[in-house]
């Protein structure tokens, strides 16, 4: 199975071991820094499988493809799925968290779950467990990169979860806030490795040229099916209106004829094709020259997309590096890596076509890239 559950199964089963590991690896710090006693460790150890397991649970119908239909919150900003989830949790899910039986022994309420899920100043606990949650290190990309790989068939996202584990610690911070989420240095290889699982995994397999066209057209046939073209706001009767697009829902309703002219194509896997792209990282010349392709091609451009993602935060939050022979001596991995620290954002465009211009398209595009490289 590859579903939304099962990864946020996974996310859950990964930071309960990242927790545990921690627990093991760095508990003179959890007792000294953060007061920790056995009960808190064991409550927290819940609280942070709870944030795992429903982090992602206000998802929209097949997950970040249609995020861009997310309607914009007071102040200008598009909300985000994870404003779906922190609203879910509070509202829908409270009772069957807060009145189970079980909860007698640890005493939680939603709030500290949604707090903990979107990383705020209501957390009653301390904010250092957000990194499992999100963070250079966080089990939701730990589980999603090797899922992935496992169910596309490729490579691209293998790393060594097993080192992670042992090598990971709680290191003190230099400015006396909360601890932050990093590894030995007997574990430096590992946390590159998943940095780069990351890397590859974006440019190979998420930002490849036929899952961007079907976002193209998810997109366009959701504007279609949603009333207004929108999903509604994470409040209320918005947030029970929201709940009821799922992916079958949308399935039905394509079958159904539905979704317009990109509703269609989905049915018939008539796709837009990429007939230009940018190199990952382009340069002043490389622009220049998208912008004649753009101009060359005129309307014959149905969709223009942008794949932008930086790979690593080489500021804070780095991930720091700790040798365990000299505590004191902490540095952040893009110190010890140099692929790492060598990375550099992503911002690739792509243009694209209708399949039945392809071919004109295609000459155009030929024309005046041939013509750049022989300058």
């Amino acid at each position: 199975m590859h579903t939304r559950f099962e990864h946020s199964l996974g996310v859950m089963q990964v930071a309960t071991l990242l927790y545990d590991a921690i627990c093991q690896k760095s508990a003179e710090i959890l007792k000294s820094d953060l007061a920790y006693n056995k009960d808190g460790l064991g409550r927290d150890r819940q609280l942070v499988r709870f944030a795992a397991l429903l982090h992602d649970v206000g998802h929209s119908p097949f997950s970040h493809g249609s995020e861009d239909l997310f309607p914009i919150r007071p102040g200008g900003k598009r909300f985000k799925h994870e404003d779906y989830s922190v609203e879910i949790i509070r509202s829908e899910l409270r009772s069957a968290i807060e009145e189970h039986n079980l909860n007698a022994n640890y005493g939680l309420d939603a709030e500290d779950i949604a707090a903990l899920v979107e990383g705020t100043s209501k957390a009653k606990q301390p904010i250092f467990w957000r990194d499992l949650i999100d963070g250079q290190m966080d089990a939701d990309r730990m589980d999603y990169l090797l899922r992935d790989s496992y169910h596309t068939g490729v490579k691209y996202g293998g790393f060594d979860l097993s080192r992670i584990l042992t090598t990971i610690r709680a290191i003190r911070s230099r400015d006396g806030h909360s601890p932050q989420l990093g590894v030995s240095r007997g574990g430096w290889h590992a946390a590159e490795g998943l940095v780069l699982a990351r890397y590859f995994m974006f440019t190979q397999i998420y930002f490849h040229k036929t899952r961007v066209a079907y976002d193209i057209h998810l997109r366009g046939a959701l504007k279609e099916l949603l009333p207004g073209g929108f999903f509604p706001a994470p409040s209320g009767l918005g947030l029970k209106s929201y709940l009821k697009w799922d992916d079958w829902k949308v399935l039905g309703l394509l079958a159904g004829g539905k979704g317009g002219s990109h509703g269609t194509r989905l049915r018939t896997r008539n796709h837009f094709r990429r007939v230009f792209d940018t190199p990952e990282v382009p340069t002043k010349k490389d622009l220049e020259i998208f912008e004649r392709v753009k101009k060359k091609l005129g309307r014959l451009v149905v969709a223009e997309e942008y794949s932008t993602k930086s790979w690593y935060k080489t500021g804070q939050p780095d991930i720091p590096v700790i040798d365990d022979h000299n505590p004191k001596d902490v540095k952040p991995l893009s110190k010890y890596s140099s692929v790492v620290r060598g990375l550099k954002a992503n911002n690739q465009i792509f243009l694209y076509v209708s399949p039945e211009k392809f071919e004109s398209a295609d000459a155009k595009v030929r024309e005046i890239t041939s013509h750049a490289r022989s300058k």
